[in-house]
């Protein structure tokens, strides 16, 4: 008899919604602002496990034990999708086992899949470098795609969750009218930036661009991924000789001696952007993520 009561506590443990101590689903995030977002939306329902943090590069992660674990715990996945985590993501989860977070199950979420994508390419080859099929992912530099997937992941936590439902939508409205309430007061901040010329380490910002209004003119990768030789940094400076950047942009997770290079040589400024929560010190939250996004692109204007 203990044995079958035993097994039975085993299977009820097991299920979605009532894994976690007291009852909290839980939740594990593949990149640090769907963790940060579950968390606004989730409150005290969810358990959050974030695999990658603010100074890794979300495209090579190493499918480590710990992650594994994870993935076979958890009751929901969130990731951005969009084959930005195909790297690792897919070895995790069949080296997991986890039914409950497999694609096409309602505990596998993929935020790229609830806002419209930016560079998707007219056709696939390898030779172009680290293209995405489905656009870029780096979704998440623009507030307006965090208020869509905060809509869809609150559906997704009802779902999932539904003794909890109402927590989770009355959480969503709250989160939504004090999001809304910042990114207009981060968009009146950042008039300025319409129509700045800007130069990118790395295309990861066409969502920043698209929403503040900056216009990229040059990309210091010959191809997406692929470090720039001095050859191809020499013939971006001789561009901007003739069209001018009033500043540079790469990723705080990123290796910043080729916008230094640049930078230099151009007499323009490098703008480190956290470009997730935890990319920089400043950037602890959601909300302060932009806060500061704004802050150092405003700052890079100053003579």
């Amino acid at each position: 008899m203990k044995k079958i009561m035993g097994v039975c506590l085993l299977l009820i443990l097991g299920q979605p919604g009532i894994s976690g101590a007291q009852g909290a689903l839980q939740v594990m995030a593949c990149e640090p602002e769907w963790g940060a977002l579950v968390k606004e939306v989730g409150g005290d329902n969810v358990t959050v496990y974030t695999a990658t943090g603010g100074l890794q590069d979300p495209h090579r992660i190493e499918a480590r034990p710990s992650l594994i674990a994870q993935v076979r715990r958890a009751d929901l996945l969130v990731c951005t999708g969009a084959d930005l985590e195909s790297a690792w993501l897919p070895l995790l989860l069949r080296q997991a086992g986890n039914a409950r977070v497999q694609p096409g199950t309602p505990g596998y979420f993929e935020a790229a899949g609830f806002v419209p994508k930016l560079e998707v390419p007219t056709r696939l080859d390898r030779s172009e470098g680290d293209v995405h099929a489905a656009g870029n992912p780096h979704i998440q530099t623009d507030p307006r795609n965090i208020a869509r997937v905060a809509e869809a992941l609150g559906k997704r936590l009802s779902e999932i969750d539904p003794a909890h439902a109402t927590d989770y939508q009355a959480r969503l409205s709250t989160f939504s009218v004090r999001w809304n309430a910042a990114m207009q007061r981060w968009e009146k901040l950042a008039a300025p930036l319409k129509g700045v010329a800007i130069v990118v380490q790395h295309r990861g910002f066409p969502y920043l661009n698209n929403w503040l209004g900056l216009r990229e003119i040059a990309t210091l990768e010959s191809k997406p991924g692929i470090e720039p030789s001095s050859t191809y940094l020499s013939t971006v400076l001789a561009q901007l000789q003739r069209q001018p950047a009033r500043m540079v942009l790469h990723a705080a997770y990123q290796d910043g001696r080729a916008s230094a290079w640049l930078a230099g040589r151009a007499s323009i400024s490098v703008v480190v952007v956290p470009f997730t929560i935890g990319g920089t010190p400043e950037a602890q939250d959601l909300f302060s993520l932009f806060d500061d996004t704004v802050q150092r692109l405003l700052k890079a204007l100053q003579p």
